[in-house]
């Protein structure tokens, strides 16, 4: 795949944001003759209106759903702020002493920071949240949440893989349970597709979250997966768009990149088994090579394409600068908390130290990582270690 035209030899950091795929450069300009707008009766809204029937047909078909249950939005920061505000704005309407039944519910403490916070704000307006603990391998907690999963339960919200550590979570197995109490499951899934082998429909859930720019689509689209006839509140109001379930201009173009990648990703699951491959290939490399590194969640179910680690002796974000100055952008952890000088609430809720948390690097590998491009990465990554610990250190490591 061509890199963008800077200084990048290997780009590592697809789980912040993978590239725009490029035969997509081919087909935006066609796309964008369709200027209308969908929701214009007259001819010039035709075009559109087609654009985004055919997309919502891709996408359903993918995960093999009914096309009314995608409702097309901003990305899964958008979509998990509707499902959780949506399904507690009854209960919050309510007097305290009338919330006797169906008002709590159940997090994982790994979430996306969308997931988290939006929590965070329910627990903040007196609502009970029951928060899924992990262990250092990224596994939740079955006991816990077997143990608290009642039938006061509304919503549980677990994430198909984790966006930091690569983990994949148990969905169907927790949403069965969460099924038998009564409670509805939510799943944010944006970090699934295009990086791990799922079948949707033997998930359940009720409510899923995407993001286009997670799959190699443009950015600022992605889609709400509502199962039919399950309880739902607009976050948007306005116009009728999206059969009134979130008003407001469709981004066509972006909304057709979506379809139109999901359609490839059928045809191209060979690049999931590529990626693992790669990524085994990476981490033995780095573990013969570099001293006391942990790969997280090396036990554990992970994505195929992301590589989560922990160097001793090193700072991450330090480690990060150098990197990006040799020609290799990769992240300590979630993109959108980039420049918070905390380290990251997933590994201190898996129980790391502040030490062990700000010495992570997150290697998450794309359709068109090549070997060499990783070799090289891990020539490049030892000197820079090495040159770390000699200044943080001394000789400690290498006595």
């Amino acid at each position: 795949m061509t890199l963008p035209s800077m200084n990048v030899k290997a780009y590592l950091d697809h789980n912040a944001t993978t590239p725009i795929w490029e035969t997509l450069y081919e087909e935006v300009p066609k796309w964008m003759k369709s200027w209308g707008n969908p929701s214009s009766i007259h001819q010039t809204g035709r075009a559109p209106k087609n654009i985004l029937r055919e997309a919502r047909k891709q996408i359903a078909e993918y995960l093999q759903v009914s096309p009314l249950e995608i409702v097309f939005n901003s990305g899964a920061s958008e979509g998990n702020n509707t499902v959780i505000k949506g399904l507690a704005e009854k209960i919050l309407l309510e007097p305290m002493q009338h919330r006797t039944e169906k008002c709590e519910f159940m997090c994982s403490t790994v979430e996306h920071p969308s997931v988290l916070k939006t929590y965070q704000w329910l627990e903040n307006k007196g609502l009970k949240v029951h928060w899924i603990p992990v262990n250092q391998d990224g596994e939740l907690s079955l006991d816990f949440y077997e143990q608290h999963l009642s039938e006061k339960v509304l919503l549980v919200s677990v994430m198909g893989a984790n966006n930091e550590t690569g983990n994949v979570f148990p969905i169907a197995k927790l949403c069965q349970l969460a099924h038998q109490k009564g409670a509805l499951f939510h799943c944010d899934g944006t970090q699934l597709m295009g990086k791990a082998e799922f079948d949707f429909t033997s998930m359940n859930v009720d409510y899923a979250t995407f993001s286009g720019h997670k799959f190699y689509a443009l950015k600022g689209i992605g889609f709400l997966y509502i199962k039919k006839n399950l309880p739902y509140t607009q976050l948007i109001h306005g116009g009728a768009q999206e059969r009134y379930r979130r008003s407001g201009t469709e981004n066509t173009f972006g909304i057709a990149s979506m379809g139109y990648m999901l359609e490839l990703m059928a045809k191209e699951k060979n690049k999931i088994l590529t990626m693992q491959l790669l990524r085994d290939d990476f981490e033995k490399q780095v573990l013969q090579r570099i001293s006391d590194v942990r790969i997280t969640g090396a036990k554990a179910p992970r994505l195929a394409n992301t590589s989560h680690m922990m160097i001793d002796g090193v700072d991450g974000e330090t480690l990060l600068m150098n990197l990006d100055l040799e020609g290799f952008p990769v992240s300590t952890g979630a993109a959108c908390s980039s420049g918070n000088p905390e380290p990251s609430p997933v590994l201190l809720s898996m129980g790391f130290t502040r030490d062990q948390a700000q010495s992570s690097l997150r290697v998450s590998l794309g359709w068109g990582t090549e070997k060499q491009q990783l070799d090289l990465f891990v020539e490049t990554l030892e000197k820079i270690v090495k040159r770390l610990r000699e200044i943080k250190h001394g000789q400690k490591y290498f006595n």
